[in-house]
């Protein structure tokens, strides 16, 4: 079992920015793909971004493209959003979740951290 804790969340101005972090324990989580979702009130989830275990290997929906990154560090087990220019769309509770190796979708997802932009 893989058990998920974001934090980072909160309330910010418009083009303001906030960093993410995902700290994953029970087993390592080197060789799972890694990413953020979000879901907004009222909304589906949808993907923000993704990381290989190639961290040079990157995925970003068009939304977030240029203004959000993220990144890992293996040895503490953790992947982080930096999110940079936020606007009031990008409202909502974001969540980290892993795809285990071998897995055809992510199978461990976090509790989620509000993230509030105000406009």
């Amino acid at each position: 079992q893989v058990q998920l804790v974001e934090s980072g969340g909160g309330l910010v101005q418009a083009g303001g920015s906030l960093r993410l972090s995902c700290v994953a324990s029970g087993r390592s989580v080197s060789s799972s793909r890694l990413a953020w979702f979000r879901q907004a009130p009222g909304k589906e989830r949808e993907f923000v971004a993704s990381i290989m275990r190639n961290p040079s290997m990157t995925s970003y929906a068009d939304s977030v493209k240029g203004r959000f990154t993220i990144s890992r560090d293996n040895a503490k087990n953790t992947v982080y959003l930096q999110m940079n220019g936020l606007k009031p769309e990008d409202t909502g509770v974001y969540y980290c979740a892993i795809r285990s190796p071998f897995r055809d979708e992510y199978d461990y997802w976090g509790q989620g951290t509000q993230v509030t932009v105000s406009s």
